[in-house]
């Protein structure tokens, strides 16, 4: 990449401004054809001439920069194209949860993720009130900030929850694609692809927007990471599992100082309960969700149930009100700076991949952002898919194990949207508890007072508000739903498990399980050397970064012996360690021994995304064909 005054060339005829467009989007680009002919004096190819490229991804948002980031952390680049002008400009999605960002720990994106999030504190509560400045109906403890539960977080991961706007999270994502060598091209619409067969080699038609030019890319991969509107799911003609949706939703994003009234009511997510105001249809409810702490907020507005007029156009001056409404405060200067639609969405593909093109984030799954679970989820799609399309690209596992995709994370997708949209469900429990649900504004009046009555009704419909609000712990204390993967593909081996799988906890939403039985995530566990002069250690960070890992104990040096031999002779790196009393590892506080389920001298096997794929109880009577036999059998090459 070379600097050129203020922009910088992505080598790719293609031009990225290093100044923001705007205060919500950064790494605007350009096309260097709208005024001049490109920076190597050449002019654009034309169409009979496809570029080449081993990769596309379309798509520049969560899932596709992902993508691009994890695919270059195996030294694998090529061309992303975004219909958009630039990184997002709303703050669409907020929260990144531990699974995800142990993703981005892994390429060591972690800390510059962390230097743009909100500070934890700001994500203690959930709130239910009247208005942001006036009474508070309830709070909820929320995103690991929960007394009672601290150390279940501190046992699921050694990441923590954070508040990071879409629009900042992206262009980190974009930018290191690009500085490890990846080529940008904002302004570009795919068309359609062509190809002879499911393996043979992609010709994806393009249109620049700025010149309104055509183009081809002739690619080994397609990535379809292209939203909602998914142009490569419809060409797949891939089938989509619908349920009904839950109506419309309206974004209102907003600049307003609200820090005089947070410091006693901290939190980054708020429910506007207003039973006895005359609402418009469209303005039924909000939950009002904290961008930058405490001066800009998206006012997610909610109509009323059984309102159908998707076509509804309200005037700035209706938002206005209603927003000022929210508030509760008519001194404090109010801007909105951008409205949005949205549709609450059931859908999830029944597949992910066809051969050589592959799909994730929106183009599958689609729902709601409720437990925060979208923009992560695409994280982990592209986590997951990386090193598989790496390892067969550089002849280390065959094509087979590019089957395993989406036999593991189809299933995850579809567990995400019927958790999202069950938890907007559950919410209609509390509106109706605080009086919210008649359409008759003087039947909410004496509904709602009822909850001030000294009466056996007003009893039970506090106690009914104190239930459904604890509930809505699914959503902001939902750690299992976000931690409990369980992947079952020819990517994992179970032929030596001798027991099934242990059952899934009381509650798999709220409850994190830690598990080695093979499908699972590795669990954590802070661990050091003997001498302990550095910080703790996860044992996720042992694993990853591109490489299979294997992790035994007192007693299991032939593991070690024996992946090493096995990395020597399928050209796979492989690294070994061993936990324990006196060994590679102290298991500082125990929680190691507590969490392996397996002997000292038994072993675990870890894929690339951290995920165990075989396990050994004990040791084995012939560590080296084990192993061999496993790794081959994983990657395809059995």
């Amino acid at each position: 990449m070379v600097a050129f005054g203020p922009w910088l060339d992505t080598g790719f005829g293609h031009l990225i401004k290093k100044e923001s467009r705007s205060k919500h989007s950064i790494a605007m680009a350009v096309n260097g054809t709208t005024t001049t002919t490109l920076l190597n004096g050449t002019s654009p190819p034309h169409a009979r001439d496809p570029i080449e490229t081993n990769f596309l991804i379309v798509g520049a948002g969560p899932a596709g920069s992902a993508l691009a980031c994890f695919l270059a952390s195996h030294g694998l680049t090529g061309i992303m194209l975004s219909n958009a002008p630039g990184t997002a400009k709303e703050p669409r999605a907020h929260i990144t949860n531990p699974a995800a960002l142990e993703c981005l720990r892994d390429i060591g994106l972690e800390s510059e993720v962390l230097g743009v999030a909100t500070p934890q504190s700001h994500m203690e509560h959930t709130r239910w009130c009247h208005d942001m400045a006036g009474v508070e109906y309830a709070r909820i403890h929320s995103w690991g900030n929960q007394p009672h539960r601290r150390g279940e977080y501190d046992a699921a991961s050694p990441c923590r929850h954070v508040d990071v706007p879409q629009t900042l999270l992206e262009p980190i994502l974009v930018k290191h694609a690009i500085v490890k060598g990846w080529k940008m091209r904002f302004d570009s619409t795919f068309e359609k692809f062509e190809r002879d067969s499911t393996d043979g080699p992609i010709t994806s038609t393009i249109t620049d927007n700025i010149t309104g030019q055509t183009y081809r890319i002739r690619s080994k991969y397609l990535f379809g990471c292209d939203g909602a509107r998914s142009n490569i799911i419809r060409q797949l003609d891939i089938s989509l599992i619908k349920e009904p949706g839950q109506g419309l939703a309206i974004n209102v994003l907003v600049e307003a100082d609200l820090e005089k009234y947070m410091k006693t009511r901290t939190g980054n997510l708020h429910w506007i309960m207003q039973p006895e105001i005359e609402h418009p249809p469209w303005g039924f409810t909000c939950i009002n969700r904290m961008v930058k702490s405490w001066h800009e907020w998206m006012f997610i507005i909610f109509p009323e149930p059984g309102f159908t007029d998707f076509r509804v156009r309200p005037t700035n001056e209706a938002y206005m009100k209603r927003i000022r409404q929210f508030i509760g405060d008519d001194e404090i200067p109010v801007k909105i700076l951008d409205v949005s639609k949205w549709y609450i969405n059931e859908i999830v593909a029944e597949r992910y991949s066809d051969g050589n093109i592959f799909c994730m984030g929106d183009a599958v799954h689609r729902h709601p952002p409720l437990n925060g679970l979208g923009s992560n989820t695409c994280v982990q799609d592209a986590f997951n898919l990386a090193w598989k399309v790496a390892y067969a690209e550089k002849g280390l596992a065959s094509a087979k194990v590019l089957d395993s995709y989406s036999s593991e994370r189809q299933p995850i997708g579809e567990g995400v949207i019927r958790r999202a949209n069950q938890g907007l469900r559950d919410h209609v429990g509390a509106w109706d508890a605080l009086g919210m649900m008649p359409a008759d504004v003087e039947e909410r009046k004496r509904q709602h007072a009822e909850l001030s009555a000294g009466t056996e009704a007003g009893r039970k419909r506090r106690q009914r508000l104190r239930e459904q609000i604890a509930y809505t712990e699914h959503e902001f204390g939902g750690i299992g739903i976000e931690m409990n993967q369980r992947y079952e593909s020819g990517a994992v081996y179970l032929k030596d498990e001798k027991e099934a799988r242990q059952p899934p906890p009381e509650d798999p939403v709220l409850e994190y399980q830690a598990s080695t039985y093979p499908g699972s995530r590795l669990p954590h566990a802070w661990i050091n050397k003997r001498v302990p002069n550095q910080e703790n250690v996860s044992t996720i960070d042992l694993a990853g970064h591109g490489t299979f890992c294997l992790i035994t104990g007192v007693g299991g040096e032939a593991w070690k012996e024996a992946a090493s031999r096995a990395a020597s002779k399928l050209g796979v790196e492989t690294s070994a360690y061993s936990i324990g009393w006196a060994q590679d590892w102290e298991d500082v506080y125990g929680d190691w021994a507590r969490r392996r389920e397996i002997e000292e001298d038994g072993c675990l096997l870890v894929r690339p995304d951290r995920t165990i794929c075989w396990r050994s109880m004990a040791m084995g009577e012939d560590c080296d064909e084990a192993v061999l036999r496993v790794m081959k059998a994983v990657l395809g090459r059995d």
